[in-house]
């Protein structure tokens, strides 16, 4: 979780909204991001699918088998939805988002029984740095 949190930094860096992501297969690093909407500008430059578009690229394949993918933030629905359709094993991830969170908090895409793949979820992994990253930014941007 330690790469997310410095991808996040990296796009806090920027102005981005702090979230990292990070995909690792067989315990090698494949692919990291952070989230770009800003800077590309585009409303699906999120960090995970940045990162699922990256680890694709460099495994060779949209099937993304053996990986875990590494969020500072609970995935919003899209970002769920592009790890259910890469067939994502197990995702992690830190701050809960109760406002667009799609793995538990206001939904739950990714475990969703009526999908053709589910991912295992393992929330609240260096919630405390990612929240605190988060509400951080925001507290510098309102004032």
């Amino acid at each position: 979780m330690a790469r997310a949190h410095e991808q996040a930094l990296a796009a806090r860096a920027l102005g981005e909204v702090p979230v990292g992501a990070v995909i690792v297969r067989r315990g090698v690093l494949v692919a990291e991001a952070h989230n770009l909407t800003l800077t590309v500008p585009d409303p699906t430059a999120h960090a995970e699918v940045i990162a699922l578009r990256r680890a694709a690229l460099r495994l060779g394949d949209w099937r993304l088998i053996e990986t875990t993918l590494y969020v500072t933030l609970e995935p919003c629905a899209m970002c769920a939805g592009a790890m259910v359709l890469g067939r994502v094993p197990r995702v992690v991830y830190g701050a809960a988002d109760p406002k667009a969170g799609m793995a538990g908090s206001l939904g739950n895409l990714l475990q969703d029984p009526r999908l053709n793949h589910r991912c295992r979820v393992t929330p609240g992994v260096g919630a405390e740095r990612s929240a605190e990253l988060l509400k951080g930014f925001f507290r510098e941007r309102r004032a």
